[in-house]
């Protein structure tokens, strides 16, 4: 029997908290719109420096909590909470301290001409030696670990082109263009089977997983969510309309290759084609998808306006070094022998900041 459209396509229930700020968000997002608590948001302060702010469970979660109002709420949330000003105030303070924590990540962005960015943005891309998780998932990876994989990706891909989308209204011309050529194609020209979400939910239902929307929330760690809320973050701010372009085009320029180890990787471990269809329509998508992002979408912003090539190169540069330090927890984890999932069990209770 299909599951109900409202466990499919959202809006899930409010995720267990993980910190002081995320548990009194959580409990205010309960009740009608209403100022959370004054100094909510004191103890995201920008560090010395490190990655400290992207593995913050606490800052990461506030952060997922306030963006998906954007997307598809939250159930038994009031839809008036996405543009209540004082949520507002503890997303900007939060959101303060993560760019702050990307920026160094990625680094300074070196001075590039417009007509250059397609070369440079390829000249990232190979330069990224970044841990090899495509690989150990296509050779050694068990079925669990695969799984846990999967779970990781839910988070993005059953939601997949969404937060990309928010560029779609900021552009003109040709980037603009460019971006409704690539976006077609994730929504499946608008065939709800061919979707990319679709075809994610698909491969999920092969492995023996639930499929419902953000079903998997509280098993992802903050790097998982990080990862989500990069792509948030470029989209929900106009003035970051260029980093999120690089980021789309850095997605689509490391996408062909992995998705073809991770495809042969489904196939090593026995399954069908319905479960390795959302990889192989990756594998030649994307390598069209990439020239589209790299020339005539980030290209024609440059050429459109110049000033945005800086946030073009540090989209990029942000979407692989987040992506790099996915991967290495995705690794790391499993070179100890443990999940890369936090536990199945209730945490112990967090208490809400007052």
């Amino acid at each position: 029997m299909p599951e109900p459209a409202d466990r499919r396509y959202g809006p899930a229930p409010l995720p267990r908290a993980r910190g002081p700020v995320s548990a009194a968000l959580v409990a205010a997002l309960r009740r009608p719109p209403h100022d959370p608590p004054v100094g909510l948001g004191a103890r995201f302060a920008p560090d010395d420096g490190g990655p400290g702010p992207l593995i913050d469970e606490d800052l990461q979660l506030t952060l997922f909590l306030c963006y998906e109002l954007h997307y598809r709420g939250w159930s038994g949330v009031a839809e008036h909470w996405e543009w209540q000003p004082g949520l507002l105030a503890l997303r900007a303070r939060a959101e303060r301290v993560f760019e702050a924590a990307l920026r160094r990540l990625a680094g300074p962005p070196r001075a590039v001409p417009p007509a250059d960015v397609p070369r440079a943005l390829a000249e990232l891309v190979a330069a990224d030696d970044g841990p090899a998780l495509a690989v150990t998932v296509q050779n050694r990876a068990t079925l669990e670990q695969f799984r846990e994989f999967v779970v990781h990706r839910s988070v993005y891909h059953l939601r997949e082109a969404d937060p990309h989308s928010w560029g779609l209204p900021r552009l003109g011309g040709p980037a603009k263009a460019a971006l409704v050529e690539i976006q077609m194609d994730e929504y499946g020209n608008g065939r709800l089977d061919r979707m990319h979400a679709e075809l994610f939910r698909r491969t999920m239902d092969r492995l023996g997983l639930d499929t419902g929307y953000a079903a998997y929330l509280d098993r992802v760690p903050a790097v998982t969510l990080a990862a989500n809320n990069l792509m948030s973050l470029f989209g929900l701010h106009r003035r970051l309309r260029g980093a999120l372009l690089g980021h789309l085009a850095a997605f689509e320029m490391t996408s062909s290759l992995p998705n073809r180890r991770y495809g042969n990787g489904l196939r090593r471990l026995g399954l069908d084609e319905a479960a390795t269809r959302f990889y192989d329509e990756h594998v030649e998508a994307d390598a069209v998808h990439e020239q589209v992002a790299a020339h005539d979408l980030c290209g024609g912003l440059a050429r459109a306006e110049p000033a945005l090539v800086p946030d073009l190169i540090f989209g990029a540069a942000a979407a692989l070094a987040v992506d790099g330090l996915f991967a290495g927890h995705v690794l790391d984890s499993w070179a100890r022998g443990e999940s890369s999932l936090r536990p199945v069990t209730r945490p112990a209770p967090v208490t809400a900041v007052a």
